[in-house]
């Protein structure tokens, strides 16, 4: 299990340098740049423009400049925001906690709510529960995240006044853990609606497979009873498939807390990288890309670590 783990982790390196070269490529190469911000203002000449380059390593070659910041992230001078001159590594952590918090929950949410959907509907053989859940996980994978987020805020904080319609906390109340996760429960159910749908899909296909093995119908003939075969055989197996998605789901919770930070007014990462991208604030988007895909290389890595925990002929297959 050691040996998987290490060889795993080395192959992360090449991995993560590969993506920090497509990351400043993509941001460098995009239209616009930086100074297109002052392009309107009368007193942006293009020796200041020539000017605010110099300052910034702009007017180097690309390669020179990817050399620096890889340097920089490395040593942990990740550079200074165009927008207000703060410390890139304070501004993104500043913001990171509140992400964290919300796509982790927005997981236990999946995991509490997907599994038992999908040992529900696997166990009931009626067809009407079958087409149920294929229109209710069909919507949930087809539905946008805005939308979703959109029509929650219209019913649950317009209509009903049972949410907040946005924000992490109430302005000018102090800290209150109740509070806090009243305004955190709406954002994190939108952004868990994809992930509900898929896992408890795949939880039953799985399930419906498996309870259909060999060992399946031994367990039933020594006449133990369904509840338990599903329990201690049958959902065993089927987390697999779990563990699996669980580190895929990365990077689309990502994603979709960029969207859903942005509805709700959820001052995270994915707000920032949005205020970022508007303002062609280079540092903060390179720093903040390399760090999310650093957390979604990491969360495979997990997947693929658990996974072979779960199912030792993974790690056996990798020696061979």
């Amino acid at each position: 299990m050691q040996r998987y783990v290490v060889q795993r982790a080395i192959g992360l390196v090449p991995l993560l340098f590969g993506i920090s070269i497509f990351i400043f490529l993509i941001v460098h190469l995009a239209p616009g740049g930086p100074m297109a911000v002052y392009a309107f203002s009368p007193d942006f000449t293009p020796e200041v423009q020539a000017q605010i380059e110099r300052n910034l390593g702009l007017d180097q070659p690309l390669h020179v400049q990817y050399v620096k910041w890889a340097q920089g992230m490395l040593t942990g001078n990740w550079g200074r925001s165009y927008k207000d001159g703060r410390e890139v590594r304070d501004v993104i952590f500043e913001r990171l906690p509140a992400t964290l918090i919300l796509m982790g929950t927005a997981l236990l949410f999946s995991l509490i709510v997907a599994i038992p959907i999908g040992m529900f509907t696997a166990t009931r053989p009626q067809a009407w529960v079958r087409y149920a859940v294929n229109i209710l996980t069909m919507l949930g994978i087809s539905v946008p995240t805005f939308w979703t987020g959109l029509v929650t805020i219209m019913v649950l904080s317009g209509m009903l006044r049972l949410v907040p319609a946005g924000g992490m906390f109430t302005i000018g109340q102090p800290f209150s853990l109740a509070d806090r996760l009243h305004h955190l429960i709406t954002p994190a159910l939108v952004l868990a609606a994809v992930n509900i749908a898929v896992w408890a899909r795949y939880t039953h296909s799985s399930l419906i497979e498996i309870l259909q093995e060999d060992y399946v119908r031994t367990a039933r003939a020594k006449g133990l009873a369904e509840r338990l075969i599903v329990l201690r055989h049958a959902l065993k197996n089927a987390m697999i498939v779990i563990v699996t998605l669980l580190g895929l789901s990365i990077p689309g919770l990502f994603s979709g807390a960029l969207v859903t930070e942005v509805v709700f007014s959820w001052p995270g990462n994915g707000r920032l990288i949005t205020e970022a991208l508007l303002g062609r604030n280079y540092p903060v988007l390179m720093a903040d890309f390399l760090i999310l895909a650093m957390l979604a290389v990491l969360g495979n890595f997990m997947a693929d670590v658990a996974y072979a925990f779960i199912d030792p002929r993974i790690r056996f297959a990798a020696h061979e």
